[in-house]
């Protein structure tokens, strides 16, 4: 038995011998050929190559080909031997070889003319997809490697099938078929067209997710940790629960049920709900094998932070349904649950073990979490962190590292290990990437200078500063400190992306009783007056130091006009950021009746005015803060017969503002944490206190002649950020407009009108303050009397002189690219305005609710359209106002 193993193996060995060499075997055999070759396996012999051809090669390089064989004239090889496998494999290993031989066409002298026979693989002309959207392919594009005239391997093929099955495994198709097939491409020779056969077949969704073993949670709460896989949403019918059935629909956080009975136990309910009842209207129950992997992670360290340090997922198991539908069984082992017992501090010198323990804020018996404790040590969102005690103040080497040293029970030591180091002081700053921007506009805004300690805080607020000029990409501002521990210092890079920020507006609208009326404006951002002179700085105009100047345009025609131009300049003198703004505005409306027989009966209403602006920020409370004064001249021209009214003349107004305000918002597009307050006083003289020649008690005297009156404007808005991107935006809008004398009172101009889109210039309320509200025709909501009748003035111009709004907006982004900042949003709002501060009522609200989406185009600004849904009659009314869709443009105000 051992005598035929062992011959077995000899035959093996022989023809796997015989096979390495099937170039020349298969040519010549064990026998004398014409040219004196003899291939004897027994007795190997040497030769000297005396030349190298290449045959059967189209596109490849015969010199690269025989480099790849690693076979060169002049060497000597055996034959039979290992260099002719070797070479045949060197040139298969590169994969753009079909077949490959290697054969002896000449021996002489000792010397061997060798040739390399070979076809090559078919090279890529075109690729096309079947069976899915166009929206698809252009996805699958981006993730395959298909270039033309790229060849054909067998990997590529398998890596593109590969990149497609878990594009749509992406995509919640589990059980898609990717088929490859090849198509000769008759036009050119050895090319190939390939055909990606994509059969989708059903989506494969989450139906349940359950959870055994653990007792401490309600699964509904594990469920809510995975982030991104979600079971499907669904109705649940609870009988009986309440002696009667309830239909129940629990999206997240939010239930509603309905009963014949008076009184419900809703604990009862909710203790039902959470063991029951889950649906996340932000998850998606397709399943993805990465976010599944990854939502795994995220329970743990949810486990982690609630004390249960050695928590872990022991299995789970994923399993079909049917074809359409898998179930989810994760088995949880939460373990002990663990406290904090003794927190040293070592190595601190610096501060003291009491200044850092309270910075840390944990005591002793509190929860174990580990994840709060590298927070707290190193940054903390929401408020001071250790390392920003040492970073601010210079020290840019200091590291904290926790150290569990002793674990008594379900209670843990835990040792602070510190390394203060030095302070470390700036050296160099550098800014690149600013490639219109000049760069002392950028420089100005810095905050860390050469040859001052380094700070964290100044690092941080400067990437606000530069994200909130408008002039880069927000999410781009980075900061990149290149520590140099020998000497002690730090260089600081400013990484920046430069985004278009110039805006054309050019639209067209329907302006109710006054027809089409279209709009041109533009805005440059980023002007130079410095620069006009200078042709080689216009791009179109001279651009580079952080200037704007606006030009507007609105017209229909002869009915209404308006014109307006501002210039600012945000570092007036260049050396303290005093803003300096001036604007000019001309405006009229006409009341045309063309069957009037006189031009008195031509009403005109005309608005001319002048603002000149100087502000500066502030040091306290603290360096959000920023003042702004500013002196105003309108003239208001009231001719002919306009609107019913009076006819009065001439009215101007001398102003005198003020506005301190607070910003402390991340971002200017989409911000997701801060505030932005304002409060604004506008005061003009008091013509009837001072001695005024004005008969206030004749009706025809023109008592509106000077407007005299105090106009106060409070704004705020609150940014909270949620989960990732989720953000709540708060805001509050209240405003007031008073007199100085009971026989003036308060004119008609300056007044509040609420409803619609806000956009004043889309309105044409002259003299009038719009503020925006969903849901309501625009300025249909005006002060109403106890009969719910609108009223008005004794001019016939309505408007309130007191109004309040509110407003809660739910945004969440979908692109945060600067070329297209795209979000959506569901929105709360309510409001009103009365004519007279005895009737103000907070609770007397006009409430809407509704979505939107809000588009920001760095050349067009933001846009913005809504669908509300009015919850209210208009003037006391017995019909909701109902649904209303809103356009807006630009930044609203209120």
């Amino acid at each position: 038995m051992v005598r035929k193993v062992f011959v077995l193996v000899m035959v093996l060995l022989w023809c796997e011998e015989m096979l390495a060499q099937v170039g020349l075997s298969r040519k010549y055999g064990n026998q004398q050929d014409t040219k004196g070759l003899s291939i004897n396996y027994s007795s190997p012999k040497e030769y000297e190559i005396a030349d190298i051809e290449v045959k059967g090669v189209e596109f490849l390089d015969n010199n690269a080909l025989i480099s790849l064989s690693g076979l060169r004239v002049g060497d000597k090889i055996k034959i039979p031997g290992e260099s002719i496998s070797a070479a045949i494999k060197k040139l298969w290993k590169q994969g753009i070889i079909g077949n490959v031989s290697i054969y002896a066409n000449k021996v002489e002298e000792g010397k061997i003319w060798l040739t390399i026979e070979l076809t090559e693989r078919p090279r890529l002309t075109s690729y096309e997809f079947v069976g899915i959207s166009k929206s698809m392919q252009g996805e699958l594009k981006d993730q395959i490697d298909l270039v033309r005239g790229k060849i054909l391997t067998d990997v590529l093929i398998k890596n593109t099938q590969h990149a497609v099955f878990s594009y749509m495994e992406g995509k919640g198709y589990l059980n898609a078929e990717v088929n490859i097939s090849q198509e000769k491409d008759t036009l050119l020779s050895n090319s190939v067209k390939i055909i990606i056969d994509v059969e989708k077949n059903s989506k494969v969704k989450i139906k349940d997710i359950n959870f055994y073993g653990d007792d401490q949670f309600a699964s509904s709460k594990l469920r809510s940790k995975l982030k991104k896989t979600g079971q499907r949403p669904r109705f649940t019918i609870v009988k009986d629960l309440f002696e009667k059935t309830l239909w129940v629909l629990n999206p997240k956080n939010f239930f509603h049920f309905a009963s014949h009975r008076e009184e419900v136990d809703k604990v009862a309910l909710m203790e039902y709900l959470g063991e029951h009842v889950y649906v996340n209207v932000f998850k998606s129950s397709k399943y993805v094998k990465s976010d599944y992997e990854a939502d795994k992670d995220l329970l743990i360290a949810f486990y982690n932070s609630k004390g249960y340090r050695d928590a872990e997922i022991v299995k789970d198991s994923i399993y079909a349904i049917n074809g359409k539908q898998i179930n989810i069984d994760m088995y949880v082992d939460p373990g002990v649950k663990y406290y904090f017992r003794n927190i040293d501090w070592t190595g601190n010198y610096i501060y003291t073990d009491e200044q850092l323990s309270k910075v840390l804020g944990v005591r002793s018996g509190d929860v174990y979490d580990l994840e709060l404790i590298q927070k707290k040590l190193n940054f903390n969102p929401n408020g001071t962190d250790v390392s920003a005690l040492y970073m601010d103040d210079g020290y840019l080497f200091f590291s904290v590292t926790p150290v569990e040293v002793g674990v008594y029970g379900d209670s843990i030591d835990l040792e602070m290990r510190i390394y203060e180091g030095v302070q470390a002081t700036i050296n160099k700053v550098t800014v690149s990437g600013n490639d219109k921007t000049n760069d002392h506009v950028v420089l100005r805004e810095l905050r860390t200078y050469p040859g001052q300690k380094f700070s964290r805080a100044d690092l941080i607020r400067t990437q606000r500063e530069l994200s909130q000029l408008g002039y880069f990409d927000p999410e781009k501002v980075n900061p990149v400190p290149k520590p140099n521990p020998v000497d002690e210092t730090v260089d600081i890079e400013w990484q920046l992306a430069e985004r278009a920020n110039d805006q054309v507006e050019l639209s067209g609208g329907w302006g109710g009783f006054y027809g089409f009326v279209g709009t041109l404006g533009i805005s440059f951002n980023n002007f130079s007056v410095r620069n006009i002179a200078d042709f080689s700085k216009w791009r179109p105009l001279p651009s580079g130091d952080g200037q704007k100047f606006s030009v507007r345009l609105q017209a229909n025609g002869k009915q209404y006009q308006s014109y307006s131009v501002s210039f600012s300049e945000p570092w007036l003198g260049g050396r303290k950021p005093n803003n300096f703004g001036i604007s000019f505005t001309q405006s009229v409306t006409r009341s045309i009746n063309y069957f009037a027989t006189s031009p008195t009966d031509q009403g005109k209403l005309g608005l001319t005015g002048v603002t000149v602006s100087l502000g500066r920020r502030l040091t306290w409370p603290d360096d959000f803060f920023t003042i702004s004064n500013s002196l105003g001249y309108l003239r208001y021209d009231r001719t002919g017969v306009y609107n019913q009214g009076q006819t009065r003349g001439s009215s101007h107004s001398f102003t005198f503002n003020t506005t301190i305000a607070r910003n402390s918002a991340d971002n200017p597009m989409y911000p997701r944490t801060g505030s932005n307050l304002s409060l604004s006083a506008s005061f003009t003289p008091p013509y009837s206190l001072l001695g005024s020649n004005i008969d206030y008690n004749d009706p025809n005297a023109n008592v509106y002649k000077y407007l005299e009156y105090h106009k106060w404007n409070f704004d705020m808005w609150y940014y909270m950020k949620l989960v990732g991107d989720l953000v709540l935006a708060s805001k509050m809008h209240i405003g007031y407009l008073g007199s100085y004398s009971d026989k003036v009172g308060v004119g008609p101009y300056e007044r509040f009108t609420l409803g619609g889109s806000g956009l004043t210039g889309q309105n044409f309320l002259l003299g009038t303050d719009v503020i925006g509200l969903r849901g309501y025709e625009d300025n249909s909501l005006r002060p109403v009397d106890n009969n719910g009748t609108p009223e008005t003035t004794a001019d016939d111009i309505t408007g309130g002189t007191v109004f309040t709004k509110f407003a809660m907006e739910l945004r969440y982004p979908v692109s945060l690219n600067p070329s297209a900042t795209i979000y959506g949003l569901t929105f709360f709002e309510g409001g009103n305005n009365w004519n007279d501060y005895s009737q103000f009522n907070p609770y007397d609200m006009y409430r809407s609710v509704g979505v939107g989406v809000r588009i920001f185009m760095p050349a067009f600004g933001l846009l913005g359209l809504d669908w509300a849904y009015g919850l209210d009659p208009v003037f006391g009314g017995n019909t909701i106002s109902g649904p209303q869709f809103h356009f807006t443009i630009g930044q609203q105000i209120r």
